[in-house]
């Protein structure tokens, strides 16, 4: 067959090619940028992304290099003077630990007696364990270490100052022809817009992007100075002086302040970029220190999504299907995670076939995902950044009100909540239409990410369970005990033999594990995992057929011809589809 191509070579483009690549799936990344750019992006530490912790991961499980990232230790959200929320981070490395609750001021220090000037209300949030840092990177250095991993894939090609016109369908690929120093016509046996806000790919595909403009604006500056809380990020509602503003840092004492700005959309000179800076330092240092100002921005988040992020063997992804990032939420981070959904899926089609139902499962799922955060965002805008009137009045009197804003804002940061977290896909259609007859209710709902827990692999090697997505459907048995005898001693006993055989003949390529336990499950519980994480089931023992009939269900059943998806279904379109751009 073909390659992929991939259009876009940004960061959700190159890791949707060097995911592919690990699936041994040929790829071809088309980009506009002129050939001498390649590696040589703009050093723009304005320009930075935080990524969830899984998210690292599923990049470091690629081979991309992550060290020119920061890891906080802690984030604190202040409001006016006080500490409202301190949320500790495990040390990078660290397995979870129980930390103790210490009520602190926004400085660090233990608040006051009830009843003393400037006694102040705040808790540090641990949940009991101490959860891991998200992580902090300049997007300059993410796009380059990708670069680099691709680099050491010899079936993937990527091809500069390379823009599309024309993008053409058959039953059997796409193709493409693109204009500049190296048009040409590319054959595709699958196509991946990855092209950002202003795709090409979706004005071909014709797939409508709805939205709003400019939800938040704000004004951003990269800057070396020294802060009380060094390694700690901050968000700031409300202080003594100036708008709000979030520090998040970077390594070598860089750190990235962002200010929300006011929705009438005023201009952000240089010397009212100063006046914040000056405002924040002087609020959190007690006067304005020594500090080096290296890059500045103003950002404006919109909130978009295509219509359509299926047409046929045609997709779309990151920027390119969606828009977001209101209320702290990273759009990057919803990119990724369209590539890390899609290309299990990609892969799996370009080996051995794909049904409708595989391929349009990627829409289903990840149109749906972003589409709640975006409703959730939009309900809760008008009352978090809302100004003046009611609003103002609402937030003063009503009990809770702003603390909930505070936690919600707070969440949106950290990846947690309605508006970022790892999202469920609880109408997948890749598990089973009804519940098999022995499925049990475990700590992890179906269509849900799995817990990270210690694994033993059948050679003996005892990894991370999230250490082997990315790969083969995976197979768990919860098996307690296990740990304490040697490999061959338990692989030839129990339950093992039946199960080994049962997973050989599985209808796709899957990994037998064993675990100690998992949160929720009984011993000899099997869970059926996808390669992307997010679990088919959870059954009582060992039952082939109904494990069959899971692994069938996640690879989308039997194999049939692609066709064209609208709004995750659709009825097939025999005839070839052609778009031209504009010119």
């Amino acid at each position: 067959m073909d390659p992929v191509i991939v259009v876009g070579a940004g960061p959700v483009g190159l890791t949707l090619a060097l995911s592919l690549a690990r699936y041994e799936v040929p790829v071809t990344v088309l980009d506009e940028a002129p050939a001498e750019a390649l590696g040589q992006e703009d050093r723009r530490l304005a320009r930075t992304a935080v990524l969830r912790p899984e998210t690292a991961a599923m990049l470091e499980r690629l081979g991309c290099a992550t060290t020119e990232g920061a890891r906080w230790s802690a984030w604190r959200t202040m409001r006016r003077r006080s500490l409202v929320t301190r949320v500790p981070f495990a040390a990078p490395g660290a397995t979870a630990k129980t930390e103790e609750r210490e009520d602190l001021d926004a400085f660090g220090e233990p608040f006051g007696e009830p009843g003393d000037a400037g006694a102040a209300e705040g808790h540090e949030d641990t949940g009991g364990a101490a959860e891991p840092s998200p992580l902090h990177l300049p997007q300059h250095a993410l796009t380059r270490e990708l670069c680099a991993a691709l680099g050491k894939e010899a079936d993937v090609r990527i091809v500069r100052d390379s823009r599309l016109t024309i993008l053409k369908q058959d039953s059997s690929g796409v193709t493409v022809h693109t204009s500049g120093d190296n048009g040409t016509v590319w054959r595709a046996g699958y196509l991946v817009g990855c092209d950002g806000a202003r795709s090409v790919v979706r004005k071909l595909l014709g797939a409508r992007f709805a939205g709003r403009t400019a939800v938040e604006r704000h004004a951003v500056a990269a800057l070396r100075v020294e802060l009380p809380w060094p390694g700690e990020a901050v968000l700031h509602r409300s202080p003594p002086r100036g708008r709000e503003v979030t520090a998040r840092p970077l390594p070598d004492g860089v750190w990235r302040l962002d200010w929300l700005l006011p929705p009438d959309g005023e201009l952000v000179t240089p010397d009212s970029l100063l006046a914040h800076v000056g405002d924040a330092l002087s609020v959190w240092c007690g006067e304005v220190p020594a500090y080096d100002l290296l890059d500045t921005g103003v950002h404006a988040v919109h909130h978009r999504l295509a219509r359509r992020w299926r047409s046929g063997r045609a997709f779309l992804a990151g920027d390119a299907a969606h828009l977001l990032g209101a209320l702290g939420a990273q759009g990057l981070d919803e990119g990724l995670r369209d590539a890390g959904n899609l290309a299990w899926k990609l892969a799996h089609a370009w080996h051995h076939g794909a049904s409708d139902a595989l391929l349009d499962s990627y829409q289903t799922e990840r149109r749906t995902a972003v589409a709640a955060r975006l409703r959730t965002a939009d309900r809760t805008l008008p009352a978090v950044r809302g100004e003046g009137g009611w609003r103002t009045v609402r937030r003063t009197v009503v009990p809770g009100a702003v603390r909930a804003h505070d936690a919600l804002l707070t969440d949106g940061h950290l990846g947690r909540g309605p508006t970022a977290a790892a999202p469920v896909y609880a109408r997948t259609p890749l598990v089973p239409a009804a519940p098999p007859a022995s499925s049990v209710v475990v700590g992890t709902a179906v269509g849900a990410p799995v817990a990270d827990v210690p694994v033993t692999a059948p050679d003996g090697s005892e990894i991370w369970l999230r250490d082997r997505l990315g790969g083969d459907l995976l197979v768990v048995l919860v098996a307690p005990g296990t740990g304490v005898w040697e490999r061959r001693h338990w692989l030839g006993a129990g339950l093992m033999p039946r199960l080994a055989a049962a997973v050989s003949a599985l209808p796709m390529r899957a990994e037998l594990l064993v675990a100690e336990g998992y949160p929720g499950a009984a011993a000899h519980t099997v869970l059926v995992v996808r390669p992307d994480g997010h679990l088919v089931a959870a059954l009582a023992g060992v039952r082939p057929a109904e494990l069959y009939a899971c692994a069938d269900a996640a690879r989308g059943g039997a194999t049939g011809p692609a066709r064209a998806a609208e709004g995750g279904e659709g009825k097939q379109d025999e005839a070839a589809s052609e778009a031209t751009a504009n010119r």
